[in-house]
């Protein structure tokens, strides 16, 4: 049974820590006195260990961002600034359209964003939802003072999710005066304008004692649709290149061919057969084909360019205060807190809703149906019903194969199809008459942390906090269709009047010509839902670190530094989604994937820690010095149970100017509550192809033939039931009760050097370091629920009967409502990420001025996942497809890297900087070529993406002493996206034809910006 802190228990402890934090906001003074701030020695706190001893260093992989790097890049989202570092991916973010969470997220490695972890100040950030995920948007920009990123496992230091590392926002602690930012960017096609301005005010307190800071921020961004971009205008197919040349040639989409075939948005090819005028079929698998203009029917004849309405850049506006105050009462206490408060407004918009691949009962006497579609569809009927296809009746008749599908009431008992029977229809039809669906998440999140700290003893100090954050988001949908008002708008005889329903139904006429939904008709056959998310979470720590002086080596004179605590912390989620949301099988929101049930759940975890690092060896010869570094932690799961994590490495200076470091850690990530706690629903995932339907172009036959018959299908389905639409596929996800997860474990391991060598090169090269490190990070039973393509590749591919067992056709399709591939989440095999990280900076002097220099460069040797047994492991490294695009959700170069050179000037009596960043991004072949499914095919111009180079230019004048004005280019040379089509991996990040958060898909964007301190 699950602990929780009762409200009272929290109120008290929120208020005993409020107490002792109060006198660092009004500025008491008692009658101990503790030295002025400028005879106190400053402690620097290091990333990766708690252990303050001067002269200790960890022997951990850490790289910083610092206060210049981030006004050169001159943005006020620190999502984009680490989405630059060759170590991350693109997460959630600005450029994530369909498939944003409203967030921007940091994606370390490639292993996904719930396993790395966010803090600040060495504090964990309250996630913004179930998943466990972090939004950097919250983040203080005006504040931060560096960015620390550790690689590899950090549990033992910071608990569970710090498997593939930690990012730690490191604020300015004793700010004092004020400051004032204003920054302003736009495209060079004058749209996706961004504003940001950010007051920051500070004060020291009582000769130094003190200080209190606030900082404020309001942003917004304008959104940039794919029509307002030549690779955005039109649909190109992954497989097979359709729109490819159009685009080439800088042609608008191909209409159809067919006049009596043209609607909103329609095109002939390169894009979704969920289109204008109508798709429809008999359901079961027996194709009619598409409504004309001229109210007739024929063969299909148009496919919906989706692409116009979809965003590059999604519209924000955020605003965000954050206040820091701390007061030395003595050296045995010093007070403090921390509060932050943020509200951000993400809209994310995609293409109209329509009936995707729905069945709904349809009288053929339905007064929109002319005469020759009322004879085209009962010709079609009659020919199936005689022809070995036969129609199930609707009165619990079963089929040849034993399936009460369903798809036809022979009203009038003649035995035949007329006018008077109703059949179950399959339709295909956008609703460009409600305009685009759109997501607006309003996301509301605060974090208080207060505490006090101060020495126990002259070596050995405190640190005892309470930190509680809250996330609320509420989320409104607009502008779908509404299915369950559909079925009854669909049921009419009378071009007034509904069979079922009752007065308000309006039917709604889906026969002729786009634009023939009336208002009445949207009114009624339309819908919004709201869903409400809040998340909470509380943790209290209490630290103790310092030295003992008696334990040191006979060959050192430093001692043992030592960090012991103890950690409880309680996280809880839920949803409350509207009624119409929670309708199973698609719920009201017709195109939306699925539907959502409430999630409530949480879990709490007590956690007991300790760290050393021993100086072993000083100055002796080839040991300048020499530290070993332990740790261990246990933590107690309600309700996943007991895990450990550990540590230990070496630090190692054969010499000054070297030091070797290497660490071995164990890291844990204990199941969040999205994973302990999500209902079974249905929703939307990313694969490829059906084999086992008309988008196959190779013969079924053989064993295929009998792995799809096995599936549910007859033999008059097989080859003939409609493709998966736009590279998506129903799945059913959520917890499996019958199977809890674990959590996942990881071995994380990395060794390295620091090079600073002491030569100058005649005095031109000051300051030189170099660094490279080899990290190896392995994660067993990770936590997931696997890629819908897997589990069709396990089945069709390589016969696994269990993982043929997760595939539920309706009708012999996958794409119809209530049809879908299980993805419960589970234990899945592994996770394995291996590569080499270098770094390079120096100075160079020159004549005029200096020239400072960075390289930062990643290479995998590997970037893996192993789902099922039956499966071969899946090497993404240097790879793009939908199957490493659930947590990779991009193209992994294996090489990539930034290199930034900036010049420091004087100039008419002003100091200057001028810099140019150098982003490489490495070439990327399409995974189709190995993802195990032979009948995966990719048009050969998208098969590889090229080596990409882009150049930013950045610079700045200090006017006066106290203004400084920013300008900089990003993308100089205007490098267009590659090409890839839309279905070439996962949604989120495949988007419009390309990868927006990877590639620069906005052409050139100019930044200026004004900073005064006072």
């Amino acid at each position: 049974m699950r602990t929780r802190l009762t409200k009272a228990q929290l109120l008290r402890t929120t208020l005993l820590a409020a107490l002792t934090a109060a006198p660092a906001f009004m500025g008491v003074a008692l009658a101990q006195q503790a030295p002025p701030a400028d005879e106190q020695s400053e402690t620097i706190v290091v990333t990766g260990t708690r252990i303050t001893t001067p002269g200790i260093e960890s022997s951990s992989q850490i790289t910083s961002v610092g206060t210049e790097e981030i006004i050169l890049q001159q943005t006020s989202e620190a999502e984009k600034i680490i989405r630059t570092l060759p170590m991350t991916v693109p997460g959630d973010g600005a450029n994530a359209n369909n498939g944003t969470a409203g967030a921007a997220t940091v994606n370390l490695r490639a292993l996904g964003p719930e396993r790395n972890l966010v803090m600040m100040n060495g504090a964990r950030i309250t996630p913004f939802d179930f998943d466990g995920k972090v939004d950097t948007q919250v983040v203080p920009t005006a504040l931060i003072d560096r960015i620390d990123i550790i690689t590899g496992g950090a549990s033992t230091v910071y608990g569970s999710d710090a498997m593939s590392g930690v990012i730690n926002f490191i604020l300015k602690r004793d700010f004092e005066g004020a400051e004032f930012n204003v920054e302003r960017s736009i495209t060079g096609e004058d749209d996706g304008e961004t504003v940001s301005i950010a007051a920051t005010l500070g004060a020291n307190i009582d000769g130094g004692r003190g200080n209190a800071v606030l900082s404020l921020i309001y942003s917004d961004r304008d959104g940039v649709q794919g029509g307002q971009r030549p690779l955005g205008q039109l649909g190109i197919g992954s497989a097979d290149g359709a729109g490819y040349s159009d685009f080439l040639a800088g042609r608008a989409p191909t209409a159809p061919t067919d006049p009596l075939c043209q609607g909103e948005n329609a095109v002939q090819a390169g894009g979704s057969g969920v289109t204008t005028p109508t798709r429809v079929a008999i359901f079961g698998g027996i194709p009619l084909g598409q409504v004309r203009t001229d109210n007739t029917i024929a063969a299909n004849c148009s496919v919906f360019n989706f692409n116009p309405y979809n965003y590059y850049q999604t519209p924000q506006e955020r605003f965000g205060a954050t206040a820091i105050a701390h007061y030395t009462i003595n050296e045995n206490f010093e007070p403090y807190a921390q509060a932050s408060f943020s509200a951000t407004n993400v809209t994310q918009q995609v293409a109209p809703s329509g009936i995707f691949t729905s069945p709904f009962w349809t009288p053929l006497a339905n007064p929109f149906i002319s005469a020759q579609q009322r004879a085209f569809i009962i010709g079609a009927a009659e020919t199936a019903r005689t022809a070995g296809t036969p129609l199930l009746l609707a009165d619990g008749t079963l089929d040849t194969d034993g399936n009460n599908v369903g798809n036809w009431r022979d009203l009038d008992g003649s035995g035949t199809v007329t006018a008077a029977d109703d059949l179950q229809l399959v339709y295909q039809r956008r609703t460009t008459e409600f305009g685009p669906r759109s997501t607006t998440f309003d996301t509301n999140w605060f974090q208080i942390q207060t505490g006090m700290r101060g020495q126990i003893t002259d070596s050995w100090d405190y640190d005892i906090s309470i930190a509680h954050g809250q996330s609320v988001q509420t989320q409104i949908s607009a502008g779908y269709t509404n299915l369950a008002n559909l079925v009854n708008a669909i049921n009419a005889v009378d071009p007034n009047v509904c069979r079922t329903g009752g007065g308000a139904c309006v039917p709604i006429n889906l026969w002729g010509a786009p634009g023939g939904i009336t208002p009445a008709m949207v009114g009624y056959s339309s819908a919004s839902a709201v869903e409400k998310r809040k998340y909470e979470q509380t943790i209290v720590q209490a630290i103790a670190t310092g030295s003992i002086e008696a334990a040191k080596t006979p060959w050192s004179s430093t001692p043992l530094g030592l960090s012991v605590g103890m950690e409880y912390r309680e996280e809880f989620g839920g949803t409350t989604p509207d009624e119409c949301i929670k309708l199973a099988p698609t719920s009201c929101l017709g195109g939306n994937g699925g539907y959502t049930l409430p999630i409530s759940g949480g879990f709490s975890a007590y956690e007991y820690f300790a760290e050393a690092i021993m100086p072993l060896i000083e100055d002796q010869p080839f040991v300048k010095d020499l530290q070993l570094e332990l740790g261990y932690r246990y933590a107690d799961y309600d309700p996943s149970g007991g895990t450990d994590s550990w540590k230990y490495g070496l630090s190692w200076k054969p010499v000054d100017q070297l030091r070797i470091r290497a660490m071995q850690q164990r890291a844990v990530r204990a199941p969040n509550v999205g994973e302990l706690a999500s209902p079974q629903v249905i929703t939307l995932d990313n694969a490829f192809r059906d084999p086992c339907s008309a988008g196959n172009p190779n013969p079924i036959v053989g064993d295929l033939l009998a792995r799809c018959l096995s599936t549910g299908m007859s033999a008059g389905q097989v080859g003939v039931v409609g493709d998966l639409e736009a590279g998506q596929i129903n799945v059913f996800t959520g917890t499996d009760l019958s199977a809890p997860v674990t959590p996942e474990i990881a071995d994380t391991t990395t060794f390295g050097f620091v090079w600073t060598p002491e030569f100058d090169f005649g005095g031109l090269i000051k300051t030189p370091q170099l660094t490279l490190d080899y990290y190896h990070i392995t994660i067993d039973n990770y936590i997931e629920g696997p890629p819908a393509q897997d589990v069709l590749d396990a089945c069709y591919v390589f016969g696994d009967a269990t993982q043929c067992g997760h595939i539920r056709r309706v009708g012999g399709s996958l794409v119809v409502d209530g049809s879908g591939v299980e993805t419960f989440t589970q234990n899945l095999d592994f996770l394995e990420a291996e590569g080499l990280e270098l770094g390079v900076n120096f100075e160079v002097e020159l004549p005029l001025g200096s020239l400072d220099v960075s390289f930062n460069g990643n290479h995998y040797l590997k970037n893996e996942f192993h789902s099922f047994v039956v499966l071969p492991t899946v090497e993404c490294s240097g790879l793009y497809s939908a199957s490493c695009g659930g947590n990779f959700g991009t193209p992994l170069p294996e090489t990539r890297w930034i290199q930034r050179t900036t010049w420091n000037v004087e100039l008419l009596d002003r100091d200057w900087q001028f810099s140019y960043l150098w982003r490489h991004l490495g070439e990327a072949t399409s995974g189709y070529e190995v993802d195990n499914n032979p009948e995966t095919v990719v048009f050969p111009a998208f098969a590889t993406i090229p080596e990409f180079d882009y150049i930013d230019l950045a610079g700045n004048v200090q006017l006066t002493d106290g203004v400084r004005l920013s300008f900089g280019v990003t993308n100089v040379f205007e490098e267009d996206p590659p090409v890839v089509g839309n279905e070439a991996a996962d949604t989120t990040n495949n988007s419009l034809n390309t990868f927006p958060s990877t590639y620069d898909p906005l052409g050139r964007v100019f930044s200026i910006g004004l900073n005064a301190k006072f």
